[in-house]
């Protein structure tokens, strides 16, 4: 006969079962071991045992197997199987006496598995602050890099001029991206302030002819004893050089108004088709002074919203062009259709026409295709027509007639038309 706190230990693990007995004295168990499933079968038969522990796997006889051996003798002993099975249906058995069964589950693999995972996270964690704090101060390098690349250029473009350019590494990130903008920002600054340099010496070269000619006038009428109709002849010249020079001054400020929009209030649905017929009735004795015949096509109203007077202006310069630089005893056609995007007015020549080359420039202020400037004109009317254009939404083609030019001027739909009853004024022509 056994004491009542003595256990009997059936696992052929050798720790495993070190480990149960250690725990099991230490507790002030006395323990029996068999290392399998038959001697733990003896054991259990010979004995009393408070308790048993029995491994789910043994060797000869299986740890289930013996339990339900002993049951079947009438060895009633409280069994706990230990397992490193996972299904539960490997953990709860019903015995044949009715009996539940629950077996517990070797837990050392698990502390293992967690202390494995514990360690990698561990180290994770530590690369990741590593690689985190590399990124960081790389990126910042980088950044302070390409800062202090576009304040050395912006610090060269305040000291030598807008030549200078912020160099692109051919990274195609965000910094690229950057430097791409800032150098088409300067590239247009450069235009436009070469426009102005441009516009200022053709102001200064067509204001000095009629400047030195009234002040030649002047000189006479101060110098010369002069009848009174020789006096009224020479202010009536003064007066229409005057008119000429204040005209040109009153074509620019229209131009600014109109890239300023400060039109736009004027703007409803008009038909181009009725405003094309006004433009060839006004022109047509001028026309017919040089011979030239006006050719209107233009069998169906074309409506589109914009500004009546801007828009007659507008035609007005394509045509007066026309007649004045096409071939004499020729034609000028006039034809406003319905595009496929929109309504297109034409105006075509067959004069010299303008050179490729010379296209974009004939739209900047003041511009002219004879550098002389000995002809007469002011070289504002397709500076006007390209801000009347820009106003509406309007794009404007210049192409060959062969020979002679073709202007066209495309227009919005009906339907995107709206757009421009709001938004912001495109980038005008300089």
């Amino acid at each position: 006969m056994v004491g009542a706190r003595h256990i009997l230990v059936i696992e052929d693990d050798a720790e495993t079962a070190e480990q149960l007995i250690d725990c099991l004295q230490t507790s002030g168990y006395s323990v029996d071991l068999a290392a399998d499933g038959e001697d733990g079968l003896k054991r259990a038969r010979s004995a009393d045992y408070v308790v048993m522990t029995v491994d789910r796997m043994l060797p000869r006889i299986d740890g289930i197997e013996v339990i339900r051996r002993l049951r079947d003798e009438g060895v009633m002993t409280p069994a706990l199987i230990l397992s490193a099975l996972g299904e539960i249906d490997d953990r709860v058995r019903v015995l044949p006496d009715g009996s539940h069964l629950l077996i517990g589950r070797k837990i050392e693999d698990l502390h293992g598995l967690v202390e494995k995972i514990v360690t990698v996270l561990a180290w994770g964690a530590g690369l990741f602050l590593i690689l985190a704090a590399a990124a960081g101060i790389s990126t910042s390098r980088r950044s302070v890099a390409r800062i202090e690349a576009i304040n050395a250029t912006s610090l060269n473009i305040m000291r030598a001029g807008l030549g200078e350019r912020i160099p692109l590494r051919g990274t195609d990130d965000e910094w690229d991206g950057l430097a791409r903008n800032l150098n088409s920002m300067l590239d247009r600054i450069e235009e436009l302030m070469e426009a102005v340099r441009q516009v200022s010496d053709n102001v200064a070269h067509d204001l000095r002819t009629p400047l030195t000619r009234m002040r030649g006038r002047l000189e006479k009428g101060c110098n010369q004893r002069l009848g009174v109709s020789q006096y009224q002849s020479l202010l009536n010249d003064t007066i229409i050089e005057l008119d000429e020079i204040l005209s040109r001054f009153s074509s620019i400020l229209r131009i600014s108004q109109i890239e300023m929009r400060n039109q736009q209030r004027g703007f409803h649905d008009i038909d181009l088709a009725q405003i094309a017929r006004e433009v060839v009735e006004l022109f047509d004795p001028s026309a017919e002074e040089k011979a030239v015949k006006l050719e209107l096509l233009a069998n169906e109203e074309v409506p589109v919203f914009g500004d009546r007077d801007l828009l007659f202006d507008a035609l007005s310069n394509l045509v007066d062009n026309a007649i004045k630089h096409g071939a004499d005893n020729n034609a000028v056609m006039i034809e406003v259709c319905r595009g496929a995007s929109g309504p297109v007015v034409t105006v075509a020549d067959h004069g010299p026409g303008i050179p490729a080359d010379e296209r974009r420039n004939v739209f900047k202020r003041f511009y002219r295709l004879e550098h002389s400037r000995n002809s007469p004109g002011s070289g504002l009317g397709l500076s006007l027509v390209a801000a009347v254009a820009n106003l509406h939404g309007a794009q404007i083609e210049l192409a060959d007639n062969v020979p002679g030019l073709r202007i066209e001027l495309r227009f919005p739909s009906p339907e995107n038309a709206a757009h421009y009853r709001s938004s912001p004024a495109l980038a005008p022509l300089p």
